[in-house]
């Protein structure tokens, strides 16, 4: 049995834990504040590029951008996005597993993919499996900015139309709550139906439809992977707060019944005594 001593050690070290983590909790509510407040003033100006998109597809018969006609597929790329830290509860596990899984069910050899990998825990894990990692990207700030995933990015488009490969699977957390994320797989490329977010206006288009798709289509490209980059972040902070407060909580518990187990202790301690010196006395009568 467990000493007085011990278990008011115990008490005191959980006491500094549950301080530890509720801070951290603060700490990521604070920043998931500021990051869904990213991720949704970022979602205007991706869907407005996809309208201008989606309109000059419906409105011409000769946009065959190379961007947006499926080929063979030879070889496909995952864009996996995770954190660059733990203690955030089952975010990374989630991604990485259902990543695995597509990968098992349409490959049968490391040859017919190849990894584009954002944050240090996918990257990590990628490189265990010892499965071709193209490009990474990790040490992302807390509130991102395109700059960041700007080259990771362009390189994620650039290479699918030099043909290094052929298709590329997105994967991230989608924030839909604070106590509640989903992990999204979603075609990159090519860019095969698009369609409008329901606006309805018309443009004009000088030089031409495929002039302008020349730049758009890469740029939309890279906007959907900082939108995901974004959607993920706040996913992240989520998660670590969550996990946290799970942390503090369970903390609690174990201290009200360490505090319970000490009290009990005490007590047996303390009637122990006091029978001793009623022994003692009955035996000097």
């Amino acid at each position: 049995m467990a000493s007085l001593r011990d278990i008011k050690n115990r008490i005191t070290s959980t006491k500094k834990t549950s301080q530890i983590t509720n801070a951290m909790q603060m700490v990521s509510a604070s920043k998931l504040s500021r990051a869904e407040i990213n991720a949704k003033a970022f979602v205007p100006y991706m869907e407005k590029v996809q309208d201008v998109v989606a309109s000059i597809a419906a409105g011409s018969d000769n946009t065959s951008h190379p961007m947006m006609v499926a080929r063979p597929v030879a070889k496909t790329a995952y864009l996996v996005i995770t954190s660059d830290r733990g203690l955030v509860g089952g975010y990374n596990a989630n991604i990485l597993r259902k990543v695995m899984n597509r990968i098992r069910e349409r490959h049968t050899s490391k040859d017919e993919y190849v990894i584009l990998s954002v944050g240090r825990k996918g990257t990590e894990f990628f490189q265990k499996q010892e499965m071709t990692i193209l490009e990474s990207s990790i040490g992302l700030s807390d509130h991102p900015t395109f700059a960041e995933i700007k080259e990771i990015a362009r390189k994620a488009v650039g290479m699918f139309s030099d043909g290094t490969y052929d298709e590329v699977y997105m994967y991230y957390n989608h924030f839909v709550s604070a106590i509640s994320q989903e992990v999204t797989e979603k075609k990159l490329l090519p860019l095969s139906n698009i369609e409008s977010t329901g606006s309805t206006a018309s443009y004009e288009f000088d030089p031409s439809a495929e002039a302008i798709l020349e730049v758009l289509l890469p740029q939309y490209a890279e906007s959907l992977i900082f939108g995901a980059v974004l959607d993920g972040k706040a996913s992240e902070h989520a998660a670590s707060m969550t996990a946290m407060k799970s942390a503090t909580d369970n903390a609690s518990d174990l201290i009200n019944g360490l505090t319970l187990s000490y009290n009990r202790a005490r007590q047996a301690a303390i009637t122990q005594e006091i029978t001793e010196i009623v022994g003692g006395a009955a035996a000097l009568e």
